[in-house]
């Protein structure tokens, strides 16, 4: 019997859309909301395999990951980990500025709004369940090592798959879909914010890489329901215009990011 698992308030309090949040009530959708139910998505329980077992040779991989990359506190790869933890939808959103090539600004596309909002019901849930069940230590846990965000509230045993990873690459999906001409780099940004809760010390290496899976077959099966149809087509008209009026993004930030995705963690020895 699996042990009694408490929901973090990370996930109960977190405000992005596309995070691993779970809402506070079950909401079942109706005509007049348009939100997706549970059963919209698949049951990532299902989907995705086990975590490494300890003593395994993937758990050790695990291990010595964590431990070489608190070396980079105080980096700014490290402080790119920081920025990546804020899952706050706008900011969220913008942090793919520099893969689409101009600042990304949510308040000016509400389709955008719209489809994030639909399909925050089913991510959340599915990712909380999936957390429940496998209910795995954090590495941080009984360490005294740094990371790079604040422990309370991230819940002790919520670590598998990462939430931030499905919050992060999820938007990438959804920006990949609306803007296929920018997908390459806009991809490789949801890889970079996924490598970043590795560097922050809230994450294993495979937690990361099973985030990855979660947003993916998430993001698949949602994104195809055609009740999404019209307000994706609305949302990719938003961007175009944005496209042509927005701002370039900050150069200094964009050189951290293409420094970040140039030195993956997940290939290094």
């Amino acid at each position: 019997m699996r042990p009694a698992f408490r929901l973090p308030a990370a996930l109960l309090l977190c405000a992005t859309v596309l995070s691993a949040c779970a809402p506070a009530a079950h909401t079942p959708a109706t005509a007049q909301n348009g939100i997706l139910p549970d059963s919209a998505a698949p049951d990532e329980r299902l989907v995705l395999a086990p975590p490494p077992a300890p003593g395994s040779a993937a758990q050790g991989d695990d291990d010595r990951v964590f431990h070489v990359t608190r070396a980079l506190k105080d980096t700014p790869r490290w402080k790119l980990a920081q920025n990546d933890a804020d899952l706050d939808p706008a900011h969220l959103v913008r942090d793919f500025s520099c893969a689409a090539g101009f600042e990304i600004d949510l308040a000016k596309a509400p389709h955008l709004v719209r489809v994030l909002e639909r399909i925050r019901h089913a991510v959340g849930h599915r990712t909380s369940d999936v957390k429940k069940y496998w209910h795995r230590t954090r590495p941080f846990v009984g360490t005294n090592l740094p990371i790079c965000t604040s422990s309370e509230g991230l819940g002790l045993n919520a670590s598998y798959p990462s939430g931030h990873t499905t919050a992060g690459y999820g938007m990438a999906l959804l920006l990949a879909h609306l803007m296929p001409e920018h997908a390459s780099a806009i991809l490789q940004r949801g890889r970079v914010f996924g490598e970043s809760r590795i560097v922050c010390g809230a994450h294993w290496k495979s937690d990361v890489q099973a985030g990855y899976l979660n947003a993916s077959s998430l993001m698949d099966v949602l994104l195809a329901r055609p009740e999404l149809q019209d307000d994706l087509a609305a949302a990719r008209q938003e961007l175009l215009v944005m496209q042509g009026t927005a701002p370039a993004p900050e150069a200094g930030m964009c050189a951290v990011e293409h420094d970040a995705a140039t030195h993956s963690l997940l290939s290094e020895p």
